[in-house]
């Protein structure tokens, strides 16, 4: 069982205990699935005032649901559209002050008011994208995106598809 008891004076401090459980939690393992699992996990215990944690994964030029901790969600967003999809077609972390006068924002959760996506590269390649979603406007700031962006560094190469072997027979 793990128990990460993460408890931070500041954001810094919280971004970099949660990154350091992370790297536990996917450490060996080759799954990418479950990977995205505990970290979404981790992610909805860990930060404050939250409403939706998770991934999307990047699958041809839309994005597919992948994990996640909160309410129901869109299960595919094209490039391109609401803030997930702005940050799939940028490759750089959309941090959203106020989600509703984003344009071409998707309301997944009318409760949402403030969104961080950040995009997860590999290889030159988009994998996924990290979004949390927050009911307080103007939730994230510069700190979340750098804490974000380190955990999206260090998930990438544990987050590419797996590649199974054709059966022997």
């Amino acid at each position: 069982m793990y128990d990460f008891a993460i408890e931070a004076e500041d954001k810094v401090e919280l971004y970099r205990q949660l990154n350091a459980a992370a790297a536990a939690l996917t450490e060996g393992e080759p799954d990418p699935i479950a990977n995205m699992a505990n970290v979404a996990a981790l992610l909805w215990e860990s930060v404050p005032d939250l409403n939706w944690a998770g991934f999307y994964r990047a699958i041809g030029k839309e994005l597919v649901l992948g994990p996640f901790q909160g309410r129901p969600a869109c299960i595919r967003i094209p490039f391109g559209q609401g803030v997930c999809g702005a940050a799939a077609a940028s490759m750089e972390p959309q941090c959203v002050d106020d989600v509703h006068a984003f344009p071409g924002h998707i309301a997944c959760d009318v409760a949402s008011a403030s969104e961080l996506v950040v995009p997860i590269v590999d290889a030159g390649g988009l994998i996924a994208v990290l979004d949390l979603d927050s009911p307080r406007p103007g939730r994230f700031d510069k700190d979340d995106v750098a804490g974000c962006v380190e955990l999206a560094r260090l998930l990438a190469p544990r987050l590419r598809p797996v590649v199974n072997p054709p059966a022997e027979g």
